[in-house]
């Protein structure tokens, strides 16, 4: 049987933009991510061990074993990520994504979102945690005192309530949310303003039913209000089940995922199975916050180029200009990012439109051949964590993925399918 590589991409496309994402509820992890046990730390990117760890994802895993009470403070929880006692395990291993460190353990709160496309491709869930806003937080490395007591008060006070919300309120079509926002000036990774406040405003009136507590309602209102990423990590999630939906397809050259643990970068392709393909990260190049360099600055991190991976983030930068003031740039460079990625994709998305671009799909599908081609790689905007564990948030912007990791793909592409 002749291998027809642009169908089998068309087929992966279609399941990724047929995926109809439902944000159903809140969860214990441990009771919801399959195979998530309370000795296993999940993080972001490609496999990696505790000595390889980047400071940020190091800091987090010690803020992520303090908060489950297995060590009382920074040395012993070093002493004890060393030790063999503790597994690692990517997200992605485990139908999960988390932004920048991406450490998830069993006692926090994730997100719990349900493909329910019909056909091929549908019924699959995907996970991801809560986002604790912008700075000094466990996701950039950060474990200071103030950071945990903030995702105690996410896992005991506000995760309840949205539990309880979301399950009264049906579900949130995520897809649909996304489409909107990006009509709105998101692009769906680093600028969620429009996306956190439509979130926000389909969660409000039954936060308001569900809520026995008014000080209470008015305190999670107010962290989901301040907070203009709220809506990324069910995004994250959302994205990771239309990418899922789009793995596994025999043939296809389509990348389903790309994620970087603050040391490699790796992607994973659509007729390779599992195996991951990756280089070490590069440090993305942007903006810093007052007081802080480059010299500051870690390699890439996070599982949040998942976005990219599914045709929104640095992809549909066209539709939000002003998402330069943030990552560096001109509002021109945003739609030139945008119109570079259509080189390299298979598909533009028929749900997710870019009014600048006269309502054109956006560009969606990496194909790893195209890239290795023509030697353009994905852009992807990102944020930006101090190299050293415990410091946190240093500024935003954009980074490329290594070529050769797109090469490595198509080398494994070639011999796998006798080309």
């Amino acid at each position: 049987m002749k291998l027809d590589i642009d169908q089998a991409n068309q087929t992966a496309i279609e399941r990724m933009m047929t995926s109809r994402p439902i944000l159903k509820t809140v969860a214990r992890a441990g009771d919801v991510i399959p195979g998530l046990e309370e000795d296993l730390l999940l993080h972001a990117g490609p496999p990696i061990e505790w000595e390889r760890m980047s400071g940020p994802l190091k800091g987090a895993v010690i803020g992520a074993l303090i908060f489950e009470g297995k060590a009382k403070d920074e040395s012993q929880a070093a002493e004890l990520a060393a030790s063999g006692e503790i597994r690692f395990a990517p997200c992605h291993h485990h139908q999960s994504v988390g932004p920048m460190a991406g450490v998830t353990s069993s006692s926090m709160a994730v997100y719990v979102v349900e493909n329910q496309a019909e056909g091929d491709g549908g019924g699959n869930l995907a996970f991801s945690n809560l986002n604790e806003g912008y700075g000094k937080v466990l996701r950039y490395g950060a474990y200071a005192p103030e950071v945990l007591d903030k995702l105690h008060w996410m896992n005991d006070t506000m995760a309840p309530l949205l539990t309880r919300a979301l399950e009264v309120s049906g579900g949130l079509d995520l897809r649909t949310l996304l489409a909107e926002a990006l009509h709105m000036g998101d692009e769906g990774h680093n600028r969620n303003k429009a996306g956190s406040i439509l979130y926000l405003k389909l969660l409000a009136p039954h936060l308001a039913a569900v809520s026995k507590d008014n000080a209470e309602l008015a305190e999670v209102l107010r962290f989901l209000g301040d907070n203009a990423l709220s809506v990324l990590n069910p995004v994250m999630a959302a994205c990771k089940a239309m990418a899922d939906a789009a793995h596994g397809v025999e043939g296809s050259t389509v990348v389903t995922a790309m994620a970087r643990n603050g040391t490699d970068f790796g992607i994973r392709v659509s007729g390779l199975g599992g195996a991951w393909f990756t280089a070490p990260a590069a440090t993305p190049e942007g903006l810093y916050f007052s007081g802080f360099t480059a010299a500051d600055a870690n390699p890439d991190i996070g599982d949040s180029t998942i976005t990219e991976t599914t045709g929104i983030g640095a992809f549909a930068m066209a539709a939000a200009p002003a998402i330069v003031s943030f990552v560096s740039g001109k509002p021109r460079d945003a739609i030139e990012a945008t119109l570079e990625m259509y080189e390299i994709t298979a598909g533009e998305h028929r749900h997710f439109t870019i009014p600048p671009l006269d309502f054109r799909g956006s560009p969606t599908g990496i194909d790893i051949r195209r890239v290795v081609e023509l030697g353009v790689t994905p852009r992807v905007n990102t944020g930006i964590a101090h190299r050293e564990p415990g410091i946190g948030q240093v500024g935003a912007g954009l980074v490329r993925p290594p070529i050769e990791i797109f090469e490595q793909a198509l080398l494994a592409y070639a011999e796998k399918y006798s080309l």
